[in-house]
């Protein structure tokens, strides 16, 4: 497993939430001339899910290529056949990911957007409204959904494509031979050619070349760490290495903060509580997010290290589903994201050691329990790599 392959002189500009993403990802998409590469989870029938197929159709319509990747189960089977429709009604080429579970349990969890190999979006946003729920369209948000996005300009974006135009051919159909050959291509690594800012990597996690490659950027990130670890997801419930690098960061005077996401799924809550003691032990600042629906994959270490994308720190993100981050070596960048992380801290709730050994017995087992039912699972569907 390789470590993150950092290109110099980029530009990546931090989006926040849809209200920065979408006008950006339409806008350079109505810009597009040749090329279109689109690949999400969620496509939601929504306005918000309306304008940006509108821009996808309009531009197959003007000539540009258009191929697009969605998600069968993250999507929806009748939502998938409709988008299908309209799309290649235009003269776009649509291909859906794992319908009905042909191919195992892994889903693509990735959002990537390529547009003429020029500039490249990677992140947690998936294509619906902001202010309505994402696992129950029904569900009005208190508050904009909590989500970050990159826009990536410079040599990265070229990476970026390659995984994307791959990903295309995967899902197409391949004879083994070339399926070898594609396979090969993509373990070719581009080196850095000059070190100057910005710095940035993309790391992808599938169930082929890049098994654990995500969790081995945090990994080292973490255990590089000198002055402070911000960690922001939806859905904690890492392996045990990845448990232990945020004890031994907390236990030898770093600053580790997690701030999660919780309300939404009982067991991933109760999976993420029973974590608690113990990294509250080690001094571990632990802060739950009940504002609005938190969906950030976000992070920040040191100075200048940081990441966004679309893998959650938990069994099906670091183990299962395909998955892709931006990894982003600069301190303007990361004092960006930093600001943003620290203000949602400063509006959430502190979990504090001695409240938590108040905690009744019944419920300490009801969190132990889920988590031995949820590493069953895990242990199941990604073939014993949860740990």
């Amino acid at each position: 497993m390789r470590s993150v392959n950092f290109i110099a002189d980029n530009e990546v500009r931090l989006l926040y939430c849809g209200t920065d993403y979408f006008p950006a990802l339409v806008e350079a998409i109505n810009a597009a001339q040749y090329e279109v590469y689109f690949e999400t989870y969620i496509f939601a029938g929504d306005e918000t899910g309306q304008s940006v197929l509108s821009a996808l159709t309009a531009a197959a319509r003007r000539g540009v290529v258009v191929r697009v990747i969605t998600d069968w189960f993250g999507t929806g089977h009748t939502q998938a056949a409709r988008i299908d429709a309209m799309l290649r009604e235009a003269g776009a080429e649509h291909r859906i990911f794992n319908p009905w579970f042909k191919r195992g349990v892994t889903r693509t969890h990735r959002k990537i957007c390529v547009v003429d190999r020029d500039v490249a979006f990677v992140g947690g946003i998936n294509i619906n409204d902001d202010m309505f729920c994402d696992y129950d369209h029904s569900i009005c948000l208190s508050a904009p959904r909590w989500d970050f996005a990159v826009a990536v300009r410079g040599p990265l974006v070229h990476s970026i494509h390659q995984e994307a135009q791959t990903q295309w051919q995967r899902l197409g159909k391949m004879s083994l031979i070339k399926r070898i050959g594609l396979y090969n291509e993509m373990r070719k690594v581009n080196k850095i050619a000059r070190q100057s800012t910005v710095q940035a990597g993309f790391v992808v996690r599938d169930n082929l070349r890049n098994r654990a490659t995500i969790q081995r950027a945090y990994l080292q990130a973490l255990g590089r760490a000198r002055k402070s670890v911000l960690i922001a997801n939806p859905y904690f419930a890492p392996g045990r290495k990845f448990r232990h690098a945020l004890a031994k960061a907390a236990q030898r005077g770093v600053e580790v903060v997690l701030l999660i996401g919780v309300g939404e799924i009982w067991l991933q809550d109760a999976v993420a509580h029973s974590f608690y003691p113990k990294l509250l032990a080690a001094g571990v600042k632990v802060v739950e997010y009940h504002k609005t629906q938190l969906h950030a994959k976000v992070a920040v270490i040191d100075d200048n290290w940081a990441t966004v994308g679309s893998s959650n720190v938990d069994g099906l993100s670091l183990f299962l589903n395909q998955e892709a981050n931006v990894v982003i070596k600069d301190a303007d960048f990361a004092r960006s994201l930093r600001r943003h992380i620290e203000q949602a801290i400063a509006d959430g709730v502190v979990i504090h050691e001695h409240e938590y050994a108040h905690v009744g017995v019944f419920r300490r087992v009801g969190y132990e329990a889920a988590f031995v039912v949820y590493k069953l699972l895990m242990r199941i569907f990604a073939v014993g790599k949860y740990a």
